[in-house]
């Protein structure tokens, strides 16, 4: 089975290479796509791993590649690093993020299937994990003649659907907040049990002591949300990058497989 769990010491620091950064609260400095972060050492480590939030590169301590990194350097191109072979490096660049979505893709489906409550469309889902696995083995031409987009939306049916079935199980009436402007919003103690979050604008949000259980987080932006005390144990789709771009403290719930991260009081 596809490990979607980073290591960045099998892979050829591309997410320091091929993705851009914008000057901002998030990077200290602007960067082309496809050109190497000058901390970028020559063994692909990061010379300033310990410090990125004291350097300004919060964003990086967000990211996450689920994966992608290894599997693109280590079985796309078979351990040949784009150094080495510097005409394989924007190829290469261009790969990554495909991979990427990919692997998130499948972050998505795995998370499904560990719901009893969505058991009705877990053959679906064992299909589209059958299929997207396959698709990440591709070659680097393949991959990039992929629609994407077209998968992800045979994905997104199936966790739709799965998101119905388990905030029904939360004997609320749902709230549908998909894709709602709460920036700034004052929810202290909010009760969001069951609530449909998908896509919300939740930045710099105070939900310090809120009730998120079995809400679904879906693509919601937690940049800078306030998680003290919240419970979240039980939400769906919730990833560690979301996790980790909120602030919270030692009361914080998290769904099991989550980790609290350092930074965090």
């Amino acid at each position: 089975m596809t490990s979607l769990q980073a290591d960045c010491a099998n892979c050829f620091g591309l997410c320091c290479v091929a993705l851009p950064f914008t000057a901002s609260a998030d990077f200290a400095v602007n960067k082309d796509a496809g050109t190497p972060c000058t901390h970028l050492r020559a063994d692909f480590g990061c010379g300033i791993h310990s410090r990125l939030r004291a350097s300004g590169f919060q964003g990086c301590t967000v990211y996450d590649c689920f994966g992608a990194g290894q599997q693109v350097s280590q079985v796309t191109y078979g351990g040949t690093d784009w150094r080495r072979a510097p005409e394989t490096a924007q190829q290469m660049f261009r790969v990554f993020p495909v991979v990427r979505h990919l692997h998130e893709l499948l972050w998505y489906v795995n998370e499904a299937l560990r719901l009893d409550a969505a058991r009705e469309v877990h053959d679906a889902l064992r299909r589209q994990r059958e299929t997207i696995e396959q698709l990440t083995g591709l070659d680097a031409d393949a991959l990039l003649k992929l629609d994407v987009a077209a998968h992800r939306q045979d994905v997104n049916v199936l966790l739709l659907r799965t998101s119905e079935l388990v905030r029904a199980g939360s004997g609320r009436k749902n709230k549908d907040r998909r894709g709602a402007d709460l920036m700034g919003a004052r929810l202290r103690g909010a009760d969001l049990r069951g609530a449909s979050l998908r896509g919300a604008y939740l930045i710099a949000a105070d939900l310090s002591g809120a009730d998120l259980r079995q809400a679904d987080l879906i693509g919601a932006d937690l940049r800078d949300a306030d998680l003290s005390g919240a419970d979240l144990t039980g939400s769906i789709f919730l990833t560690q990058p979301q996790v980790n771009a909120a602030r919270g403290d030692g009361a914080t719930r998290l769904p099991e497989g989550l980790t609290r991260p350092a930074h965090w009081s």
